[in-house]
């Protein structure tokens, strides 16, 4: 698959938030052999929890999936530019690439707000951004216009 295949396969998990209220972000990784071992969506107006974000979700199914916190060589492809926790989240799970479509302006960690990947922790993945934006951003808007 290529890449833009993969952040297609974030947005149908993107799509999957709206019917439940949620703001639509969608998140897959991928194992270095391209398979998808994690898929997550945003989560928190449905589960009532301010730590349910797609990538939390889809990294917890990684790990599951390769029995082990450790995803070393694997790609997250996310909808929104990760926020604080889920970067620390991806520093933690030793992600090694990160494609995201569109910007976060408010809390965006990957260089809208701050890069916290250029800061001085263990590791440092490579980031990737505007990967099918206006399709990622479409789907915010879209979904913002409808509670306004």
């Amino acid at each position: 698959m290529t890449h833009e295949e993969y952040m297609q396969e974030a947005l149908k998990e993107a799509r999957a938030c709206i019917p439940q209220g949620d703001v639509p972000v969608g998140c897959v990784i991928v194992s270095p052999d391209g398979e998808i071992i994690g898929r997550g969506r945003n989560r928190r107006e449905a589960d009532g929890l301010a730590t349910a974000h797609a990538e939390v979700e889809a990294i917890n199914m990684a790990c599951a999936a390769v029995g082990s916190w450790r995803l070393t060589g694997c790609t997250l492809y996310v909808t929104l530019e990760p926020c604080p926790m889920c970067a620390g989240a991806i520093i933690n799970a030793r992600i090694a690439c990160v494609r995201y479509g569109a910007r976060e302006d408010k809390s965006g960690c990957c260089g809208s707000v701050l890069n916290l990947f250029e800061e001085r922790f263990n590791h440092h993945p490579r980031i990737y951004g505007g990967l099918l934006e206006e399709a990622c951003r479409g789907i915010l808007e879209e979904f913002f216009s409808t509670l306004r």
